[in-house]
Protein backbone atom coordinates (compact mmCIF):
# COMPACT_ATOMS: atom_id res chain seq x y z
CA UNK A 1 0.00 0.00 0.00
CA UNK A 2 1.40 3.25 -1.16
CA UNK A 3 0.75 6.49 1.15
CA UNK A 4 1.13 10.03 -0.18
CA UNK A 5 1.38 13.55 1.41
CA UNK A 6 2.32 16.58 -0.45
CA UNK A 7 2.37 20.06 1.21
CA UNK A 8 3.52 23.52 0.64
CA UNK A 9 5.55 24.87 3.54
CA UNK A 10 10.66 27.69 0.21
CA UNK A 11 12.73 26.61 -2.55
CA UNK A 12 16.73 26.58 -2.12
CA UNK A 13 18.27 30.25 -3.12
CA UNK A 14 15.56 31.75 -1.89
CA UNK A 15 15.39 34.94 0.05
CA UNK A 16 14.81 35.47 3.75
CA UNK A 17 13.16 38.38 5.35
CA UNK A 18 13.59 38.51 9.07
CA UNK A 19 10.92 40.57 11.05
CA UNK A 20 12.44 42.50 14.00
CA UNK A 21 10.21 42.20 16.68
CA UNK A 22 11.00 44.99 18.95
CA UNK A 23 7.84 46.97 18.09
CA UNK A 24 5.64 43.81 17.25
CA UNK A 25 2.94 42.03 18.89
CA UNK A 26 3.86 38.35 19.14
CA UNK A 27 1.16 35.87 20.02
CA UNK A 28 2.49 32.06 21.75
CA UNK A 29 0.68 29.34 21.26
CA UNK A 30 1.78 26.31 24.04
CA UNK A 31 0.33 23.18 23.46
CA UNK A 32 1.59 21.56 26.59
CA UNK A 33 1.40 17.16 26.78
CA UNK A 34 1.56 17.79 22.69
CA UNK A 35 2.78 13.86 22.04
CA UNK A 36 0.10 12.58 24.14
CA UNK A 37 -2.67 14.53 23.32
CA UNK A 38 -1.63 13.65 19.47
CA UNK A 39 -1.92 9.91 20.69
CA UNK A 40 -4.97 10.95 22.44
CA UNK A 41 -6.68 12.40 19.44
CA UNK A 42 -5.94 9.16 17.47
CA UNK A 43 -6.77 6.69 20.64
CA UNK A 44 -9.58 8.09 22.95
CA UNK A 45 -9.61 5.39 25.02
CA UNK A 46 -6.24 6.84 26.52
CA UNK A 47 -8.12 10.01 28.02
CA UNK A 48 -8.13 9.79 31.89
CA UNK A 49 -5.70 6.98 31.98
CA UNK A 50 -2.45 7.42 33.55
CA UNK A 51 0.27 6.94 29.96
CA UNK A 52 3.86 7.85 29.28
CA UNK A 53 5.27 7.93 25.58
CA UNK A 54 8.72 6.83 25.26
CA UNK A 55 11.31 6.45 22.78
CA UNK A 56 14.53 4.84 22.12
CA UNK A 57 17.43 6.70 23.46
CA UNK A 58 19.38 6.22 19.77
CA UNK A 59 18.47 2.82 17.07
CA UNK A 60 21.50 0.78 18.44
CA UNK A 61 20.31 1.42 22.42
CA UNK A 62 17.33 -0.87 24.44
CA UNK A 63 17.33 2.34 26.81
CA UNK A 64 13.80 4.45 26.72
CA UNK A 65 13.42 8.32 27.44
CA UNK A 66 10.72 10.37 28.59
CA UNK A 67 8.89 11.80 25.99
CA UNK A 68 5.86 13.12 26.84
CA UNK A 69 3.25 11.94 29.26
CA UNK A 70 -0.96 12.65 30.51
CA UNK A 71 -1.07 15.96 32.21
CA UNK A 72 -2.09 13.97 35.93
CA UNK A 73 1.33 12.75 36.32
CA UNK A 74 3.74 14.56 38.58
CA UNK A 75 7.67 14.52 38.61
CA UNK A 76 8.56 13.86 35.28
CA UNK A 77 11.16 15.33 32.63
CA UNK A 78 11.31 15.20 28.68
CA UNK A 79 14.70 12.51 28.64
CA UNK A 80 14.15 11.16 32.14
CA UNK A 81 15.15 7.67 31.64
CA UNK A 82 12.11 5.09 31.84
CA UNK A 83 13.21 3.23 35.29
CA UNK A 84 13.27 6.44 36.84
CA UNK A 85 9.69 7.54 35.24
CA UNK A 86 8.65 4.10 36.61
CA UNK A 87 9.88 4.08 40.03
CA UNK A 88 7.33 7.53 40.14
CA UNK A 89 4.28 5.74 38.16
CA UNK A 90 4.97 1.99 37.78
CA UNK A 91 1.51 1.43 36.74
CA UNK A 92 1.22 4.09 33.66
CA UNK A 93 1.10 2.80 30.10
CA UNK A 94 3.66 3.01 27.86
CA UNK A 95 3.21 4.11 24.20
CA UNK A 96 6.25 4.37 21.86
CA UNK A 97 6.84 7.35 20.24
CA UNK A 98 5.32 7.77 16.88
CA UNK A 99 7.03 11.49 15.34
CA UNK A 100 6.40 11.23 12.15
CA UNK A 101 2.79 11.41 13.59
CA UNK A 102 3.37 13.94 15.88
CA UNK A 103 5.01 16.08 12.71
CA UNK A 104 2.17 15.75 10.37
CA UNK A 105 -0.13 16.91 13.08
CA UNK A 106 2.17 19.99 13.90
CA UNK A 107 1.90 20.95 10.59
CA UNK A 108 -1.53 20.93 10.17
CA UNK A 109 -1.73 23.46 12.92
CA UNK A 110 0.19 25.26 11.30
CA UNK A 111 -1.47 25.56 8.12
CA UNK A 112 -4.60 26.50 10.35
CA UNK A 113 -2.47 28.96 12.15
CA UNK A 114 -1.43 30.62 8.40
CA UNK A 115 -5.19 30.88 7.87
CA UNK A 116 -5.28 33.30 10.67
CA UNK A 117 -1.77 35.12 10.28
CA UNK A 118 0.44 34.87 7.75
CA UNK A 119 3.53 35.40 9.60
CA UNK A 120 3.60 31.71 11.97
CA UNK A 121 7.14 30.44 12.87
CA UNK A 122 6.98 26.87 14.29
CA UNK A 123 10.13 25.60 16.41
CA UNK A 124 9.28 22.05 18.66
CA UNK A 125 6.13 20.62 17.89
CA UNK A 126 4.38 22.32 20.90
CA UNK A 127 5.34 25.66 20.50
CA UNK A 128 4.17 28.30 17.80
CA UNK A 129 4.94 32.02 17.20
CA UNK A 130 2.50 34.01 15.62
CA UNK A 131 2.86 38.09 14.42
CA UNK A 132 -0.68 39.63 15.30
CA UNK A 133 0.91 43.17 14.33
CA UNK A 134 -1.44 44.43 11.46
CA UNK A 135 -4.53 42.63 11.66
CA UNK A 136 -6.33 45.23 12.95
CA UNK A 137 -8.72 45.40 9.88
CA UNK A 138 -9.15 41.64 10.16
CA UNK A 139 -9.56 41.51 13.93
CA UNK A 140 -10.68 44.40 15.53
CA UNK A 141 -9.47 43.29 18.98
CA UNK A 142 -7.27 40.65 20.67
CA UNK A 143 -10.21 38.73 21.62
CA UNK A 144 -11.26 38.43 17.97
CA UNK A 145 -7.84 37.13 17.09
CA UNK A 146 -7.38 35.01 20.28
CA UNK A 147 -10.46 33.08 19.47
CA UNK A 148 -9.29 32.72 15.96
CA UNK A 149 -6.06 30.78 17.08
CA UNK A 150 -7.95 29.07 19.65
CA UNK A 151 -10.51 27.50 17.25
CA UNK A 152 -7.53 26.20 15.55
CA UNK A 153 -5.71 24.60 18.10
CA UNK A 154 -9.17 23.14 20.35
CA UNK A 155 -8.31 19.58 20.66
CA UNK A 156 -4.96 20.88 22.30
CA UNK A 157 -5.81 22.71 25.22
CA UNK A 158 -3.46 25.63 24.48
CA UNK A 159 -1.79 28.33 26.53
CA UNK A 160 -1.33 31.32 24.63
CA UNK A 161 0.24 35.03 25.64
CA UNK A 162 0.63 38.44 23.94
CA UNK A 163 3.85 40.59 23.85
CA UNK A 164 5.89 43.18 22.44
CA UNK A 165 8.77 39.95 22.24
CA UNK A 166 8.95 36.27 22.11
CA UNK A 167 10.56 35.65 25.75
CA UNK A 168 7.44 37.87 26.90
CA UNK A 169 5.01 35.98 25.02
CA UNK A 170 6.29 32.85 25.61
CA UNK A 171 6.49 33.54 29.51
CA UNK A 172 2.71 35.25 29.34
CA UNK A 173 1.30 31.70 27.59
CA UNK A 174 3.44 29.59 30.49
CA UNK A 175 1.24 31.86 33.02
CA UNK A 176 -1.82 31.41 31.32
CA UNK A 177 -4.70 29.43 32.46
CA UNK A 178 -5.74 26.10 29.65
CA UNK A 179 -7.47 27.53 26.85
CA UNK A 180 -6.93 31.02 28.15
CA UNK A 181 -4.51 33.73 26.91
CA UNK A 182 -2.62 36.28 29.17
CA UNK A 183 -1.85 39.61 27.47
CA UNK A 184 1.37 41.77 28.81
CA UNK A 185 2.10 44.76 28.12
CA UNK A 186 4.00 47.28 30.98
CA UNK A 187 6.78 47.24 32.70
CA UNK A 188 8.85 43.96 32.59
CA UNK A 189 11.11 44.43 35.15
CA UNK A 190 8.49 44.34 37.88
CA UNK A 191 6.43 41.49 35.57
CA UNK A 192 10.32 39.35 35.40
CA UNK A 193 11.90 39.63 38.97
CA UNK A 194 10.80 36.81 40.60
CA UNK A 195 10.61 34.30 37.56
CA UNK A 196 13.17 31.42 38.17
CA UNK A 197 16.33 31.28 35.86
CA UNK A 198 15.15 28.34 35.09
CA UNK A 199 12.69 30.09 32.42
CA UNK A 200 15.38 31.71 30.34
CA UNK A 201 15.97 30.01 26.94
CA UNK A 202 19.76 29.65 27.01
CA UNK A 203 22.10 27.04 27.10
CA UNK A 204 22.08 24.01 30.15
CA UNK A 205 25.52 24.77 30.83
CA UNK A 206 24.45 28.73 31.67
CA UNK A 207 22.09 27.73 33.96
CA UNK A 208 24.00 25.41 35.87
CA UNK A 209 26.05 28.18 36.18
CA UNK A 210 23.95 30.89 37.32
CA UNK A 211 22.97 28.18 40.09
CA UNK A 212 26.77 28.17 41.29
CA UNK A 213 26.91 31.52 41.73
CA UNK A 214 23.78 31.39 43.57
CA UNK A 215 21.55 33.49 41.39
CA UNK A 216 17.95 31.85 41.12
CA UNK A 217 15.69 34.78 40.31
CA UNK A 218 15.69 36.82 36.85
CA UNK A 219 15.38 39.90 39.40
CA UNK A 220 19.11 39.56 40.73
CA UNK A 221 20.40 39.11 36.73
CA UNK A 222 18.32 42.48 36.03
CA UNK A 223 20.23 44.51 39.12
CA UNK A 224 23.67 43.64 37.90
CA UNK A 225 25.55 45.42 34.93
CA UNK A 226 25.93 43.85 31.60
CA UNK A 227 29.77 43.48 32.00
CA UNK A 228 30.10 41.05 34.78
CA UNK A 229 27.38 39.04 32.81
CA UNK A 230 29.48 38.71 29.96
CA UNK A 231 32.92 38.46 31.44
CA UNK A 232 31.35 35.38 33.15
CA UNK A 233 29.74 34.10 30.05
CA UNK A 234 30.76 35.10 27.11
CA UNK A 235 27.96 36.28 24.69
CA UNK A 236 25.72 34.46 26.21
CA UNK A 237 26.36 36.75 29.34
CA UNK A 238 24.94 40.11 27.27
CA UNK A 239 21.57 37.83 26.31
CA UNK A 240 21.31 36.34 29.52
CA UNK A 241 21.14 40.20 31.10
CA UNK A 242 19.45 41.78 28.26
CA UNK A 243 16.41 38.60 28.68
CA UNK A 244 16.14 39.51 32.64
CA UNK A 245 15.72 43.33 31.17
CA UNK A 246 12.66 41.92 28.82
CA UNK A 247 14.55 42.48 26.20
CA UNK A 248 14.55 40.29 23.23
CA UNK A 249 15.82 41.15 20.15
CA UNK A 250 15.08 37.24 18.63
CA UNK A 251 13.48 37.92 15.05
CA UNK A 252 10.22 36.18 14.03
CA UNK A 253 11.36 33.61 11.44
CA UNK A 254 7.83 32.46 9.88
CA UNK A 255 7.65 29.33 7.62
CA UNK A 256 8.21 30.32 3.87
CA UNK A 257 7.03 28.48 0.56
CA UNK A 258 8.92 25.42 0.09
CA UNK A 259 7.59 21.91 -1.17
CA UNK A 260 7.50 19.10 1.20
CA UNK A 261 7.00 15.91 -0.82
CA UNK A 262 6.22 12.72 1.21
CA UNK A 263 6.11 8.77 0.33
CA UNK A 264 5.46 5.71 2.25
CA UNK A 265 4.76 2.00 1.58
CA UNK A 266 3.82 -0.42 3.86
CA UNK A 267 5.84 -3.76 3.19
CA UNK A 268 3.69 -6.55 2.21
CA UNK A 269 5.09 -8.52 5.48
CA UNK A 270 6.99 -7.23 8.35
CA UNK A 271 11.10 -7.90 7.76
CA UNK A 272 14.36 -7.18 8.97
CA UNK A 273 16.44 -8.07 6.04
CA UNK A 274 17.85 -4.63 4.65
CA UNK A 275 17.92 -5.55 0.79
CA UNK A 276 14.00 -5.37 1.09
CA UNK A 277 13.78 -1.86 3.09
CA UNK A 278 16.78 -0.42 0.21
CA UNK A 279 14.29 -1.89 -2.30
CA UNK A 280 11.41 -0.37 -0.91
CA UNK A 281 12.71 2.75 -0.77
CA UNK A 282 14.09 2.94 -4.25
CA UNK A 283 10.87 1.94 -5.47
CA UNK A 284 9.49 4.95 -4.03
CA UNK A 285 12.37 7.05 -4.71
CA UNK A 286 11.53 5.87 -8.65
CA UNK A 287 8.50 7.48 -8.22
CA UNK A 288 9.18 10.64 -6.89
CA UNK A 289 12.12 11.42 -8.90
CA UNK A 290 11.27 11.61 -11.96
CA UNK A 291 8.95 14.36 -11.56
CA UNK A 292 11.65 16.47 -9.55
CA UNK A 293 14.13 16.26 -12.65
CA UNK A 294 11.27 17.02 -15.50
CA UNK A 295 11.07 20.46 -13.02
CA UNK A 296 14.58 21.16 -13.30
CA UNK A 297 15.41 20.29 -9.67
CA UNK A 298 17.41 17.97 -7.51
CA UNK A 299 17.25 16.48 -3.84
CA UNK A 300 18.94 19.14 -1.54
CA UNK A 301 17.89 17.24 1.39
CA UNK A 302 15.44 13.88 2.10
CA UNK A 303 14.70 12.11 5.25
CA UNK A 304 14.54 8.36 5.41
CA UNK A 305 12.11 6.83 8.00
CA UNK A 306 10.72 3.50 9.21
CA UNK A 307 7.78 2.33 11.43
CA UNK A 308 8.78 -1.07 13.22
CA UNK A 309 5.87 -3.73 14.05
CA UNK A 310 4.97 -2.32 17.09
CA UNK A 311 5.16 1.52 15.95
CA UNK A 312 8.71 2.46 17.13
CA UNK A 313 10.24 5.08 14.55
CA UNK A 314 13.85 5.54 12.65
CA UNK A 315 14.66 7.92 10.85
CA UNK A 316 17.90 9.75 9.59
CA UNK A 317 18.30 12.99 7.47
CA UNK A 318 20.73 12.69 4.73
CA UNK A 319 21.99 16.18 3.10
CA UNK A 320 23.67 16.54 -0.42
CA UNK A 321 26.21 18.91 -1.53
CA UNK A 322 25.35 19.18 -4.61
CA UNK A 323 21.23 18.53 -5.78
CA UNK A 324 21.25 14.68 -6.28
CA UNK A 325 18.94 13.65 -9.59
CA UNK A 326 20.73 10.22 -10.07
CA UNK A 327 18.67 7.46 -8.21
CA UNK A 328 21.86 4.81 -7.87
CA UNK A 329 24.15 7.57 -6.08
CA UNK A 330 21.04 8.19 -3.74
CA UNK A 331 20.40 4.44 -2.73
CA UNK A 332 23.98 4.66 -2.18
CA UNK A 333 24.07 7.02 0.41
CA UNK A 334 20.43 5.43 1.90
CA UNK A 335 21.90 1.75 1.93
CA UNK A 336 24.86 3.81 4.24
CA UNK A 337 22.26 5.21 6.43
CA UNK A 338 20.87 2.13 7.13
CA UNK A 339 24.21 -0.02 7.73
CA UNK A 340 25.30 2.87 9.93
CA UNK A 341 22.11 2.78 12.30
CA UNK A 342 20.58 -0.27 12.60
CA UNK A 343 16.76 -0.95 12.98
CA UNK A 344 15.06 -0.89 16.05
CA UNK A 345 13.25 -4.06 15.43
CA UNK A 346 11.24 -5.83 12.63
CA UNK A 347 10.30 -3.09 9.87
CA UNK A 348 6.52 -2.68 8.47
CA UNK A 349 6.74 0.93 6.72
CA UNK A 350 9.69 2.81 4.52
CA UNK A 351 9.07 6.33 3.80
CA UNK A 352 10.83 9.00 2.07
CA UNK A 353 10.57 12.65 2.92
CA UNK A 354 11.81 15.15 0.41
CA UNK A 355 12.66 18.47 2.71
CA UNK A 356 14.17 20.82 0.16
CA UNK A 357 14.89 21.16 -3.16
CA UNK A 358 17.82 22.59 -5.07
CA UNK A 359 18.63 23.61 -8.66
CA UNK A 360 21.74 21.36 -10.08
CA UNK A 361 24.68 23.41 -10.52
CA UNK A 362 25.51 24.71 -13.86
CA UNK A 363 29.14 23.01 -14.84
CA UNK A 364 30.98 24.63 -18.42
CA UNK A 365 32.96 22.03 -20.21
CA UNK A 366 36.61 22.75 -20.47
CA UNK A 367 37.82 23.69 -23.96
CA UNK A 368 40.79 21.58 -24.04
CA UNK A 369 41.06 17.84 -24.20
CA UNK A 370 43.35 17.38 -21.46
CA UNK A 371 41.90 18.92 -19.03
CA UNK A 372 38.36 17.44 -19.70
CA UNK A 373 39.82 13.65 -18.99
CA UNK A 374 40.84 15.31 -15.64
CA UNK A 375 37.61 16.07 -15.04
CA UNK A 376 36.08 13.34 -16.04
CA UNK A 377 38.77 11.21 -13.77
CA UNK A 378 37.64 13.59 -11.22
CA UNK A 379 34.23 12.74 -11.32
CA UNK A 380 34.72 8.80 -11.38
CA UNK A 381 36.85 8.95 -8.21
CA UNK A 382 34.35 11.35 -6.50
CA UNK A 383 32.00 8.10 -7.37
CA UNK A 384 34.29 6.01 -6.18
CA UNK A 385 33.89 7.24 -2.46
CA UNK A 386 30.46 7.95 -2.69
CA UNK A 387 29.97 4.16 -3.30
CA UNK A 388 32.68 3.26 -0.88
CA UNK A 389 32.44 5.95 1.25
CA UNK A 390 35.64 6.92 2.25
CA UNK A 391 38.40 7.85 0.29
CA UNK A 392 40.19 5.23 -1.76
CA UNK A 393 42.64 7.32 -4.35
CA UNK A 394 45.71 9.02 -2.77
CA UNK A 395 48.34 11.82 -4.18
CA UNK A 396 51.70 12.22 -2.09
CA UNK A 397 52.18 16.16 -0.86
CA UNK A 398 55.21 18.18 0.22
CA UNK A 399 54.95 18.44 4.10
CA UNK A 400 58.39 19.36 5.09
CA UNK A 401 60.62 18.39 2.55
CA UNK A 402 63.86 19.61 4.94
CA UNK A 403 63.19 17.13 7.43
CA UNK A 404 65.57 14.93 8.36
CA UNK A 405 63.19 11.79 9.50
CA UNK A 406 61.37 10.65 5.66
CA UNK A 407 57.95 10.12 7.06
CA UNK A 408 57.52 13.43 7.55
CA UNK A 409 59.14 14.91 4.12
CA UNK A 410 55.53 13.82 2.55
CA UNK A 411 51.85 12.84 3.15
CA UNK A 412 49.57 10.85 1.53
CA UNK A 413 46.29 13.15 1.12
CA UNK A 414 42.82 12.27 -0.82
CA UNK A 415 42.46 13.46 -4.26
CA UNK A 416 39.17 14.67 -3.70
CA UNK A 417 40.76 17.63 -1.52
Amino acid sequence: MVNKQKRVQGIDNRTFVLYNIAAMKILCVLLPHFAWRCEARRNPALEGRAAIVIQSKDPASSQKLVVDWSPELEGLTRDMPLQQALARHDSADLIPADLPYYRSVFKEILDGLEQVSPLVEGGDPGCVYVGADGLHLIYPNDAALINAARDVTADFTPQMGIAGNKFLAALAAQQSQPDDCKIFWGDAASFLKDLPCDVLPVSVKSKGKLRDFGIRRLGQIAAMLPGPMQSQFGLEGKRIWELAQGIDNTPLLPRFMEEVIEESATLPSITVSMDAIVTSAEAILLRILPDIIRRGFGIRNLTLWTRTWNTENWEREINFREPAMDVKGIVVRLKRALEDYPQPGPVEQVGLRVNRLGYPLGRQRNLFADMRAQEHLADDIKQLELKLGNPQIYKVKEVEPWSRIPERRYALTPTSR
